[in-house]
């Protein structure tokens, strides 16, 4: 015979197993839901990311066709000048310079593989311009070499200063490169040129396809950490500041 308290427990047992069962369940309902929201948002990121590595790529392979058709314009007038010495060094200067272009798959570069990369564009230019070209390289820190850059950032510039100040201007032609670190650590680059300048109403990065190139990769990389202003240069023409962390191995940029 069942005594009063094992019935009343008996009774109470029955009445709060249910209520316990629907509370384990919706918890592992809201915990089931929880975890495919993590999924789902770690899918996201991840495809997000993807999409932003995707595009960064489609960045880096961007090339301009103006350098190409004048490189190529300055080959036939040198051929038909009979003017082989000039036409060999335009063409080591062009096969080295799109090798580069087109074998360089990594995110991030030594300064100083940019630096040589920008010499050979600069070598066929000295042979377009001729002696009213000058250009300047200043090194500030010769230890910023070795800090990581976007590929063909520093060329871009370059070829930015040729392409919208430079090749618009009669007489001499003067670009001025300049490399240093600042004391927070940074690389600064600076591209000056002693072109037309800018001209009113085109300050904006996004008026200059180049320059939006090198401003998106640059934030792609290192977000707040990276800046890059065009301005008329107090000496006439144009300038780029570009600043961006120092860095030397790609593992502290990419995590």
């Amino acid at each position: 015979m069942i005594t009063f308290n094992a019935f009343t427990t008996l009774v109470i047992f029955s009445i709060l197993a249910p209520i316990a069962g629907a509370v384990s369940l919706l918890f592992m309902l809201a915990f089931e839901r929880e975890i495919n929201f993590l999924k789902s948002e770690n899918t996201k990121v991840r495809l997000e990311k993807d999409l932003q590595q995707s595009e960064y790529m489609q960045l880096n392979q961007q090339i301009q066709p103006h350098f190409l058709f004048n490189s190529m314009n300055l080959l036939l007038g040198l051929a038909r000048l009979k003017k082989m010495p000039e036409l060999i060094e335009v063409l080591e200067h062009l096969s080295i310079f799109l090798r580069f272009k087109y074998r360089v798959k990594e995110q991030l570069i030594p300064l100083s593989m940019e630096l040589e990369h920008t010499e050979h564009y600069l070598g066929i230019q000295t042979i377009r311009f001729g002696e009213r070209l000058k250009v300047t390289m200043d090194i500030r820190n010769e230890d910023v070499k070795r800090g990581l850059i976007p590929p063909y950032m520093l060329q871009t510039l370059v070829e930015n200063a040729f392409k919208h100040g430079l090749e618009k201007k009669m007489g001499e032609a003067h670009v001025t490169v300049i490399l240093s670190l600042a004391d927070d650590n940074n690389i600064v680059l600076t591209v000056k040129d002693n072109g037309v300048g800018i001209q009113n109403g085109h300050e904006k990065l996004s008026d200059g396809h180049g320059l939006t190139n090198v401003r998106r990769r640059l934030g792609y990389l290192f977000g707040s950490g990276a800046s890059i202003a065009l301005s008329n240069n107090p000496d006439g023409g144009a300038m780029v500041v570009a600043s961006w962390p120092f860095k030397t191995e790609l593992q502290q940029v990419i995590k």
